[in-house]
């Protein structure tokens, strides 16, 4: 699954257009590199994401095309 469409079904972004101005600046980052909205994100990546002067540190544990709001949470481990 692409990186932008993960961010926005587990819910770590609201929205997938804000997601893929987030990757295009330069502020996420998956297991150490700074990634494009559509590199593959893979059960086992460590994804970064930089909001302002806040930090989210996140590993993902699953990836599912769709989702309920209740199990967003799930799909990922805040480290």
């Amino acid at each position: 699954m692409r990186l932008d469409k993960y961010l926005k079904v587990s819910r770590l972004i609201k929205r997938r257009v804000v997601a893929n101005e987030a990757c295009d600046a330069g502020r996420v980052t998956v297991n150490g590199k700074i990634a494009r909205a559509s590199l593959e994100v893979k059960a086992g990546d460590v994804i970064e994401i930089r909001f302002g002067e806040k930090t989210v540190k996140v590993e993902v544990t699953a990836v599912m095309d769709t989702t309920k709001k209740e199990n967003a949470a799930e799909m990922y481990r805040c480290l």
